[in-house]
């Protein structure tokens, strides 16, 4: 028997959880919700990743945002 995660991010790439915050939100509302100049200066899915990946603070934003949205 195979146990299941719990943790909704189980699975889940980074650029899933940007994309699919990106469709819900759009880039505008994006950027309200999660300050970070990526989002808000000519934003895009690439810019956005390489960001997140160098700024923890950033990433556990974006990642309880996605969970919020999920939930």
């Amino acid at each position: 028997m195979q146990q299941v995660s719990k943790d909704p991010l189980h699975g889940k790439t980074l650029e899933f959880i940007v994309k699919e915050l990106v469709a819900h939100f759009g880039w505008e509302v994006l950027g309200q919700h999660v300050r970070i100049n990526c989002f808000n200066s000519n934003p895009s899915v690439q810019s956005s990743l390489k960001f997140l990946r160098k700024t923890p603070w950033a990433r556990k934003e974006v990642e309880e945002l996605y969970i919020r949205m999920i939930s």
